[in-house]
């Protein structure tokens, strides 16, 4: 039995449906951006966390990683060519400790909670809405126990995803 947040989420998309509004597909390809980064992010962060956190590490980034191949399949589906990732992306601030790493990955799980809550605020398609749903729930989730393990507080803002 997994904890929430620990479980690989993945929704079925149809092989083809029809193409997305242009503000719908333009919230998914940003968060397909989002997710993207935090991919990124977990590999950065690896090299400043002790290897106890090695596990909660693969388990985001592997969370990261499936929705980000589903939100790539939901995008070609439509028939909206998915966005490439960037070879690298520049943190808001140097990551040097364990301390600003465990602050990166927060930021880029809030990052994907926004997005994702943009998607909602876009879309009425039910498989798109379930997908942006769960993604910002995971992505929550996540963020809640990442701040829990860097002492900070609340551990979750009222409203996930509310930039």
């Amino acid at each position: 039995m997994t904890q929430p947040g620990t479980e690989v989420a993945s929704t079925s998309v149809p092989p083809s449906r029809p193409p997305l509004p242009q503000d719908t597909a333009a919230a998914v390809q940003a968060a397909l951006g989002a997710e993207h980064a935090a991919v990124w992010v977990y590999g950065l962060v690896s090299a400043f966390l002790p290897a106890s956190f090695d596990k909660p590490i693969a388990e985001g980034a592997q969370s990261h990683r499936t929705r980000r191949d589903t939100t790539e399949r939901l995008l070609g589906a439509s028939g909206v060519t998915p966005a490439p990732a960037e070879p690298a992306y520049l943190p808001p601030k140097p990551v040097t400790n364990q301390a600003s790493a465990l602050e990166l990955i927060i930021n880029a799980e809030q990052d994907c909670t926004t997005a994702w809550r943009a998607v909602l605020e876009r879309t009425d398609d039910p498989t798109t809405r379930t997908t942006a749903a769960t993604a910002l729930t995971d992505s929550a989730v996540l963020a809640t126990r990442w701040r829990k393990t860097a002492g900070l507080t609340p551990l979750t803002p009222a409203l996930p995803g509310q930039p």
